[in-house]
């Protein structure tokens, strides 16, 4: 498997592990790569000090949504259900701008798989294609009681278009659970 990896807010910090508790939620990395049938995977990695359990209400509650996805959060947490969000906190849910992830499954405090349905902020190609795109999340249980996170992006589409589409999620997803780090050490600015 080719993996390129991809650090652009990353802070050139190394893996510490604090008094046993895990480690520090700047680890959080990102990659694109080929799965062994040639498929584009992007991910992102990385572990929290808090367990399952804990860390499943940030992707769960509305309230836990808005800390780290964006300021407008529309949540229907249900197999068939769905997560809307807005970057524009002026605006409204259903607004130019808003984005629509089918809930696909989910487990409590295990995996929540989504169905990524690009916004119109990708071209109308990019949109009539995006049939297969996901987002599947596990949330695993580390030995120290922490969490490791893996999300994991599948069913791109191929050509030059749809690479640059990954290439932006793998920068914005990275930007974005490293939001959800400071969410769930209680560390972001508000």
């Amino acid at each position: 498997m080719k993996t390129i990896t991809f650090l652009p807010f990353a802070v050139s910090v190394a893996a510490l592990a604090l008094s046993g508790r895990g480690a520090l939620a700047q680890d959080f990395k990102a990659s694109k790569s080929l799965s062994n049938a040639g498929e584009t995977l992007v991910r992102v990695e990385g572990t929290l000090r808090k367990p399952p359990r804990e860390v499943w209400k940030w992707f769960s509650t509305e309230e836990g949504l808005k800390c780290w996805v964006a300021p407008l959060v529309k949540l229907d947490l249900r197999i068939g259900g769905k997560l809307q969000s807005n970057y524009d906190a002026k605006s409204s849910i259903g607004a130019a701008g808003t984005i629509t992830l089918g809930i696909t499954n989910y487990v409590d405090a295990e995996l929540i798989t989504f169905k990524v349905s690009l916004n119109d902020s990708f071209s109308e190609l990019l949109q009539a294609e995006d049939g297969n795109l996901q987002e599947v999340i596990r949330l695993d249980t580390l030995p120290n009681g922490g969490t490791r996170v893996i999300s994991t992006m599948v069913g791109w589409g191929i050509g030059p278009e749809w690479d640059r589409a990954a290439d932006f999620f793998v920068k914005g997803n990275a930007y974005s659970y490293k939001i959800l780090a400071q969410c769930v050490d209680g560390t972001v600015a508000k």
